[in-house]
């Protein structure tokens, strides 16, 4: 058969996708002529497209030592490179095809591709843009600059690419999939859950619609069906990483389901031990229940990973990890860069003269929670008269009396839940916020994306997070010379302010411990010396329990009271306990209980143990409101500093303890000096009304002053800098 027969056949046969056959008979043109170019460039394409790289490499590299300059053949070298993750050899290959021909879209598409592969998302909204005002109608150029556009938060415009891809593929799910994927992104959920919807109409065995579905009804309050959406996900697509892990979530989050959300995490990691996020969060749970198998290992590895700049811990859980202040801010960035500041909405210029100034407290807590029971007192005392208070909510009321108080504390409250981060944000700049305050963080219902977009001239980091959020648009992080001591400022992206006293806020109208019910009716024996740390579960470390096990050895009769977080926390401990000689009655564990009840049963203990490397918080002010004395060690970093800063404030420094052995002993010479325990406790009582801790007013003039020392400084048009509150 000559040539031109053999050519139109096999073409035909790869046409058809009978590519076996194209092959053979590419194969037997080039044993006629082996030097033909066209042929060695489509049996390349074959063995590229049959997932026989290597091949498709070696042929291709020959195609183009017969026409070096050949832009298609480039174009088809970079396309194979890609496949074989030699990123920034493709990425030449695509460079000299365009250089050879500046108007190939097809070149400047999948240039696009690999740049998005390499995470040089402008440069390859760059490329499709460029594609795209070569060839309008380039759908998998609109489709894949949405997805840039995605990666670097600007979810508005990657939606209108994806509704013209939509367009040009009605009906089509996998077009719906990617415009759901946008409006989720946009926290458009409810529209979003329609979408999905329809995508799985025209395909019920898409397995990631399924999973990002689930993610979509989790936002919206509907766990069972968000679970039944991942269970499908993962019956169609056992081995998915990604609903395996938004399953071993919401297992948790919201039915408290241990041992199943365990399980998924561990196959997760099994599939991929990079998963983002996987290996801290399993070994976060595995805290919560108590469960230290290979904690060390575990923590090891996690250290090492944020030294590589890797997701592999979220901020929040490594606090109870780690104390080295240089990994915690790393940590802080790796995640902070999937909030990239966007374009600023606040724009320097003149604004209208006023004498208030207006704060704009954001939070998604604004209920019976443990930062609205520290901070209630500021909102109600702020100074009306050089102040404006206004909450911005990312939560939802749950009817409570301390919402009920919130509303009547605050100026206005904005509910910024339904709406999208840019809605949310322009909110917060129509109202003419002076400083926003970032009461999340890393923690809760946090809304970091509202802050990347600057919706106010001063944006500041307060009490819901414990350390940097190492993100450039945060100008301050409140704090005190004790979190934050000066030889550590630079761990923090933000500009440090150190208030006098303590950083940590209290309200003095608090409710009052009562009266304390009888210690049986807590489970504690009558006589005994109680030890106590109502922390939850996960601030408790191996090395923490070591030492206080050793105490309950050393006195005679003693207990540790603990909150019992979950249903698999005292079952470890007790076996712990038992492995290290102590019997595991001694051990008592606390059911969950309003704040009043609970304030009034704590007086029950004699004293309260801290932990590192993260110390009680809220829980220590509770304590000492409650008159228990505390005991702390001072750590290495902010979250471990909170205690020793709460108890200087209260006029107690002898209860900070230089280190762990010095805080054993410490307990030591507590428990078998009642003397001595019951002046600390005393002291607590006495000065309670009148030391800086628990002076609510004290702290609203601290906090009042920061604030307008940070508005002098931006009137100025200076650049935020590290100051000091005088008391």
């Amino acid at each position: 058969m000559d040539l031109t027969s053999l050519f139109s056949q096999a073409i035909g046969f790869h046409q058809g996708g009978k590519l076996d056959e194209a092959g053979r008979l590419y194969g037997e043109i080039l044993k006629q002529e082996p030097g033909n170019f066209t042929a060695r460039q489509l049996l390349a394409l074959v063995r590229f497209q049959q997932g026989e790289n290597r091949e498709a490499l070696e042929q291709i590299t020959a195609a183009l030592a017969i026409k070096p300059d050949s832009p298609e053949a480039l174009v088809t070298q970079g396309n194979i490179l890609i496949k074989l993750h030699r990123l920034e050899e493709a990425l030449e290959s695509f460079d000299q095809a365009i250089a050879r021909k500046p108007d190939y879209a097809e070149a400047l598409y999948n240039r696009g591709n690999c740049r998005l592969y390499l995470d040089r998302h402008e440069d390859a909204v760059a490329d499709y843009t460029s594609a795209l005002a070569l060839q309008p109608d380039y759908e998998p150029a609109l489709t894949n600059r949405g997805n840039a556009l995605g990666k670097l938060g600007r979810f508005s415009e990657a939606l209108a690419d994806y509704e013209k891809a939509q367009l040009l593929r009605p009906g089509d799910p996998l077009a719906l999939y990617h415009r759901a994927n946008a409006l989720k992104d946009l926290q458009r959920f409810a529209d979003a859950l329609a979408c999905y919807d329809a995508a799985l109409a025209g395909d019920p065995d898409f397995a990631a619609a399924w999973n990002n579905r689930g993610s979509a009804l989790r936002e919206l309050g509907r766990p069972g069906e968000a679970l039944a959406s991942f269970d499908r996900a993962l019956a169609l697509a056992p081995g998915d990483a990604a609903a395996l892990f938004h399953r071993a979530t919401l297992q948790w989050t919201a039915f408290e389901r241990y041992e199943p959300a365990l399980r998924d995490l561990e196959k997760v990691i099994a599939l991929d031990a990079d998963y983002p996020y996987a290996r801290g969060n399993l070994l976060h749970l595995r805290m919560y229940g108590g469960d230290w198998r290979d904690f060390e290992e575990q923590k090891a590895l996690i250290d090492q990973g944020v030294r590589a700049g890797k997701r592999i811990v979220e901020p929040f859980v490594y606090q109870a990890l780690s104390d080295v202040p240089e990994d915690l801010e790393a940590c802080a960035k790796i995640h902070a860069a999937h909030y990239p500041a966007g374009p600023a909405l606040w724009r320097k210029g003149p604004r209208p003269t006023r004498k208030k100034i207006r704060v704009g407290y954001v939070s998604g807590e604004f209920r019976a929670q443990a930062t609205q029971y520290l901070a209630a007192g500021l909102y109600e005392r702020h100074d009306r008269a050089d102040f404006e208070i206004i909450a911005f909510d990312n939560g939802q009321s749950d009817g409570s009396a301390m919402r009920q108080r919130l509303d009547a504390a605050f100026d206005r409250v904005i509910d910024i839940f339904p709406l999208t981060d840019r809605e949310a944000a322009g909110k917060i700049l129509s109202e003419g916020i002076d400083i926003a305050v970032n009461l999340n963080g890393y923690f809760g219902k946090q809304r970091m994306g509202v802050f990347a977009l600057r919706p106010a001239p001063i944006q500041v980091n307060y009490l819901g997070f414990p350390g940097t959020l190492g993100a450039p648009y945060i100008d301050y992080i409140l704090a005190d010379r004790i979190v934050i001591p000066d030889e550590e400022r630079r761990f923090y992206s933000e500009q440090v302010v150190w208030l006098p006293d303590c950083y940590q806020v209290n309200d003095d109208k608090r409710i009052a411990a009562g009266t304390p019910p009888p210690r049986a009716a807590e489970g504690l024996p009558e006589k005994a010396f109680v030890f106590c740390n109502f922390n939850q579960s996960y601030k408790l470390t191996p090395e923490m329990f070591t030492h206080w096990m050793r105490l309950l050895k050393q006195v005679e009769g003693s207990v540790l009271w603990l909150l019992e977080s979950n249903a698999a926390f005292p079952v470890h401990l007790r076996l712990e306990a038992e492995r290290q000689g102590v019997a595991g009655a001694r051990l008592v564990f606390a059911r969950t209980k309003p704040l009043d009840e609970h304030l009034a049963r704590l007086s029950l203990a004699d004293l309260f143990l801290d932990s590192l490397p993260y110390n009680a918080h809220t829980t220590a002010s509770d304590a000492l409101w409650a008159c228990v004395p505390l005991l702390t060690c001072r750590g290495h970093a902010f979250a471990g500093r909170a205690a020793a800063s709460l108890l200087t404030a209260a006029g107690l420094p002898e209860l900070i303890a230089a280190d762990l052995g010095a805080y054993e002993a410490q307990a030591l010479r507590l428990a078998r000096e009642p003397e001595l325990l019951q002046d600390f406790r005393d002291r607590l009582a006495q000065n309670r009304a009148s030391n800086p801790l628990f002076d609510t007013d004290r702290f609203r003039r601290a906090i009042e002053a920061a604030y307008r020392r940070m508005r002098e400084i931006a009137q100025r048009g200076e650049p935020p800098r590290h100051f000091a509150v005088l008391a």
